[in-house]
C-alpha cells in the first residue's frame, strides 16, 4: 500500500508531472492539442489508402474497421516508447530532488491516456458518419480502456527501470513495437490468422485488447466477459510484478544516471 501513500503525499507533483508530459508534446507547436487528432488521422489515411485499394482488402467500411483498432494501438505504442525513456530523460531532477520515482512512468502513461481519450472523438465521429453508430456494447468500453492502461503501466514500470541500466532497451523497443503491430489484428481481422498460428498470436495481450475494441465499436457486440475478466486479472499481475521490479531497481537510479 506504500505506493498509494506516496502518490497521495506527492499528488500535486503527480498532477504537475501529468500536465507537463501532456503539454510538452505540443510545446512551441502552432496547432497544439490539434495534433492529437491530426497525427492519427494522417496515419489512418495512409493505411486506408494502402490496404483496401493497393492490397485489395475487401472488408466493408474498412476505414472504420481500421480506426477502431489503430487509435488504441497508437495509445499503446506511444505509452511504451515514451515510458521506457522517462527515467533517463529526468536523470537531472532524480539526482537532485527526492520524490517517488514511480510518478514518472505513471505521469507518462496517464498523459497518453488523456491524449487517447481526446483523439477518440474522431473514432466516434467515424462511427456515426459511416452509419455504424454505437450499441449497448459501448458500456464495456471503459473496462477495456482500463485493462489497457493497467497493462501499459505495468510494462512501463519494467521498461523504464531496465532502460536505466541497459540503454539499448530504448532502441530495441522500437523494433519490438513494429513486430507487435503486425502480431495484433489492426490492419487485418483475427479471423484471417491460420488456426495453427493462433495460439502464438494470443500470447500477445494487445491481440485480445484490439479484438475487444473492434467487437464493441465495429461489430457492436459485447466481448465474452469471462475472457475479458481473465485478461484483467493477468494485466493486474503484470502491473504488480512490474511495480515490484521497479522498486527493486530504483535504489541505484541516481548512481546509474
Amino acid at each position: 500500500m506504500n505506493i498509494f501513500k506516496n502518490l497521495y503525499n506527492y499528488r500535486e507533483f503527480l498532477k504537475t508531472s501529468i500536465k507537463k508530459e501532456f503539454r510538452g508534446k505540443y510545446k512551441k507547436s502552432f496547432l497544439g492539442v490539434l495534433w492529437s487528432f491530426l497525427n492519427p488521422l494522417f496515419q489512418l489515411l495512409i493505411y486506408a489508402l494502402v490496404f483496401p485499394f493497393i492490397l485489395k482488402n475487401n472488408v466493408e467500411n474498412y476505414t472504420v474497421f481500421l480506426i477502431v483498432a489503430l487509435f488504441p494501438w497508437n495509445f499503446f505504442n506511444l505509452s511504451i516508447i515514451q515510458s521506457a525513456a522517462c527515467i533517463v530523460a529526468n536523470g537531472g531532477i532524480i539526482k537532485k530532488v527526492y520524490f517517488p520515482r514511480e510518478i514518472l512512468p505513471i505521469a507518462t502513461s496517464t498523459s497518453n491516456l488523456i491524449n487517447f481519450l481526446i483523439s477518440s472523438i474522431l473514432v466516434f465521429l467515424a462511427l456515426f458518419i459511416s452509419g455504424i453508430g454505437l450499441t449497448k456494447a459501448v458500456v464495456v468500453l471503459p473496462l477495456i480502456i482500463l485493462i489497457q492502461y493497467i497493462l501499459q503501466l505495468g510494462l512501463s514500470f519494467i521498461l523504464s527501470a531496465i532502460t536505466v541500466y541497459v540503454r539499448d532497451v530504448e532502441y530495441l523497443i522500437n523494433v519490438l513495437m513494429m513486430l507487435a503491430f503486425y502480431l495484433s489484428p489492426i490492419v487485418y481481422s483475427a479471423d484471417m490468422i491460420p488456426s495453427k498460428y493462433l495460439p502464438l498470436f494470443k500470447l500477445n495481450p494487445m491481440f485480445h485488447i484490439i479484438k475487444y475494441y473492434r467487437d464493441i465499436l465495429y461489430y457492436g457486440k459485447i466481448p465474452e466477459m469471462g475472457s475479458v475478466l481473465l485478461l484483467l486479472f493477468a494485466c493486474i499481475i503484470i502491473l504488480v510484478v512490474g511495480y515490484l521490479i521497479f522498486r527493486k531497481l530504483e535504489k541505484r537510479f541516481a548512481e546509474e544516471l
